[in-house]
């Protein structure tokens, strides 16, 4: 009863594409059985998400795969050994392996913090050889940008207009101005793990070598002639 008052119809689709196009936003949306993946292909998406769920659904993988589209895979409640499975069928069945990108998930709403074991994310990536995400459940931004730091590529977070409307899934979701926050810091992390890994002076702090770095000086007054000892001299700013 709750998914039937939730349902989005064919119409409903067509104007949220229409109206994400208009705001250069990619807009797709999720099967959850054979007849939905019909209908999404109908509507010419580009990508396919597969939910938590149904990552031991062998036919709708199948389906999924023979799609050609790039997958976006969620692995909520899932172990490596099954992970791994799921790959190794939408591969066989037509999904291009460069084209999977893996989303580390807790199916938990809201996950505690003690469950998220965001190390798992890096462990799918070096034993799968996969591009990795992360799909966060949990309350607030900290995990989402940890997640990015870590080397996700996507990221999924729940997103609701008022926290405070009817939903199982409300509590984890972001208001509008928490989801700006969000991606402003996701973005400022981008740019802050984006150098060439030389330890070397950036541009920025070159103008405050001089400033911030030492020389030496006389610690005191001394006579033509002397003989200049250790004692002599001190170091003092500016270089």
């Amino acid at each position: 009863k709750m998914l039937k008052k939730l349902e989005l119809s064919d119409n409903d689709h067509k104007e949220l594409i229409s109206y994400c196009k208009s705001k250069n936003i990619s807009f797709f949306s999720t099967a959850f059985d054979n007849e939905g993946i019909s209908y999404l292909s109908s509507l010419n998406f580009d990508m396919f998400k597969i939910p938590s769920g149904e990552l031991t659904n062998f036919p709708y993988l199948r389906a999924i795969a023979k799609t050609g589209l790039p997958v976006i895979l969620s692995t909520g409640m899932a172990n490596i050994d099954e992970i791994e499975k799921t790959i190794n069928i939408l591969v066989s069945y037509g999904t291009k392996k460069s084209e999977i990108t893996v989303l580390h998930c807790n199916t938990e709403y809201p996950t505690p913090m003690i469950d998220v074991n965001l190390k798992a994310m890096l462990t799918i990536k070096d034993k799968l050889g996969v591009c990795i995400g992360y799909s966060d459940h949990t309350l607030g931004i900290e995990v989402p940008i940890a997640a990015v730091a870590l080397g996700a590529i996507v990221i999924e977070k729940h997103f609701i207009l008022d926290r405070n409307l009817k939903g199982p899934d409300h509590k984890a979701s972001l208001e509008p101005n928490e989801l700006k926050e969000m991606v402003c810091a996701i973005r400022n992390i981008e740019k802050a793990i984006s150098g060439n890994g030389i330890k070397e002076p950036s541009l920025s702090e070159k103008k405050n070598m001089h400033i911030a770095r030492k020389s030496i000086h006389l610690s005191k007054d001394l006579t033509s002639g002397s003989i200049i000892t250790e004692q002599d001299i001190i170091s003092l700013r500016p270089g």
